[in-house]
């Protein structure tokens, strides 16, 4: 695909005199939503903590809202967004200037006012970034911009019927991307070959659960289990593990909504600590928060051995954990912050950011002991946890972000719904 210039698809980046820093030392490897090791967490320190518009080192104006993650590799920044009603990777450098895009088919833009089409955030192995839009492509790209492959999951498995817009991005094993599909339905996890985008293997996930508890905006995460590289996945009112090379499944727990509540679906992405994993349900939005500590061991049915606690006083309906120092970050959806010890469920400690009336969508980022929560309506709300909650400052971006905080050396990648920034110190 030959180039195509800047101007003909999206508005031109501004770069600000503030960007006088050599590229190579702005930007660390970033290869997925909730970072490397999916913790939400980063060990950058001396990231910024109150900035203005002349601490804006760049910023990208996109062509088309978008709430999907960039991520980062060797320098360079991939982001989701449409251009000219169709759905997109984009690349640029670390100044914000487009090196490339790749087009797809057209967008399926997205329904709620939190939503996209591009929800889904994109990921890489080094080689290849993997995307997904709700519009059902999944598809490929090598680091030149050059599409591998490219397939609609909606064409091959028929539409999803999520009430509200996709939201599982795509995840990487060794060898394949994994999509997971959970609604009401024909309920799947399928793994696709990486280099080709030829079906590995797809199994059923289906669960019989009360209304809306069987649709899912979680995404996967790859763990290691027994040895075996595997994937716990969250949805159905059930946490399950599949073996990564085969998808079968090896390890179930239920029992996460006993008194069958209904319109309970999964958003919130489970952490790990450890052989700990903790599973934020219930409806958090609505002062009905669950949460769950599960023992990662044993075979087969472990509902009734693994639990290890669960509360319903603390909680998230839509931002994911974070995990710093082995202990686990909970910013709630109306801006509570609790630490607490995964392996008990007690609580270090609690804080809170301002009231608003404004929810917390994105999930945070923690970096060096700093917590970034952005909140729905464009305001960046920064803590320091290192010992209990201490406010720090919050920033407007004038826009809406629902995408997660990205770290770089003295410097955060935000994403809003129109714009991407680059802010420093």
């Amino acid at each position: 695909m030959p180039p195509i210039r800047l101007f003909a698809l999206f508005a031109l980046a501004i770069v600000l005199p503030a960007a006088n820093i050599a590229s190579a030392e702005k930007l660390a490897d970033w290869p997925k939503w909730r970072g490397p090791d999916d913790t939400g967490s980063s060990p950058l320190v001396g990231l910024p903590i109150e900035w203005s518009d002349e601490k804006v080192q760049w910023k990208t104006e996109l062509s088309g809202k978008g709430c999907s993650t960039p991520i980062v590799w060797q320098n360079t920044i991939y982001v989701t967004a449409p251009i000219d009603g169709k759905d997109a990777l984009i690349a640029l450098d670390a100044d914000g200037k487009s090196l490339w895009n790749v087009q797809f088919g057209s967008e399926n833009p997205g329904k709620h006012r939190n939503g996209s089409g591009c929800n889904a955030s994109p990921t890489t192995d080094g080689e290849h970034v993997f995307v997904y839009f709700k519009s059902g492509t999944l598809a490929a790209v090598d680091l030149q911009g050059k599409t591998a492959w490219k397939t609609n999951l909606v064409e091959r498995y028929g539409p999803d019927t999520l009430f509200w817009d996709h939201g599982t991005s795509p995840v990487l094993t060794q060898n394949f991307v994994v999509m997971a599909r959970m609604h009401e339905g024909e309920s799947w996890l399928a793994a696709f070959d990486k280099a080709t985008g030829e079906l590995a293997w797809k199994v059923a996930r289906n669960y019989e659960t009360p209304v809306e508890c069987d649709h899912g905006y979680s995404t996967p995460v790859v763990i290691d289990f027994q040895g075996e590289e595997s994937l716990l996945t969250w949805g159905g009112e059930h946490l399950t593990i599949h073996h990564a090379k085969t998808g079968q499944l090896v390890w179930s727990c239920g029992g996460f909504n006993p008194e069958g509540n209904k319109l309970w679906p999964t958003i919130a992405t489970p952490v790990v600590v450890g052989d700990v994993a903790v599973i934020a349900y219930g409806r958090n939005d609505r002062g009905i928060p669950r949460l769950h500590g599960v023992r990662l061991a044993g075979a087969g049915d472990v509902t009734e051995t693994n639990r290890l606690w669960d509360r319903d006083d603390i909680g998230t309906f839509v931002p994911s954990p974070a995990v710093y120092q082995d202990k686990i970050y909970l910013v709630g959806d109306k801006g509570k912050v609790t630490c607490f010890d995964p392996a008990t469920g007690k609580t270090v400690w609690e804080g809170a950011f301002p009231k608003h009336r404004s929810r917390y969508y994105g999930s945070s980022l923690i970096a060096g002991g700093t917590l970034y929560a952005p909140r729905e309506d464009g305001i960046i709300l920064v803590a320091d946890i290192r010992e209990g909650f201490q406010m720090l400052g919050e920033n407007d971006m004038h826009q809406s972000v629902i995408a997660s905080p990205v770290p770089g050396p003295g410097c955060l990648l935000l994403r809003g719904t129109e714009t991407l920034f680059c802010v420093g110190k």
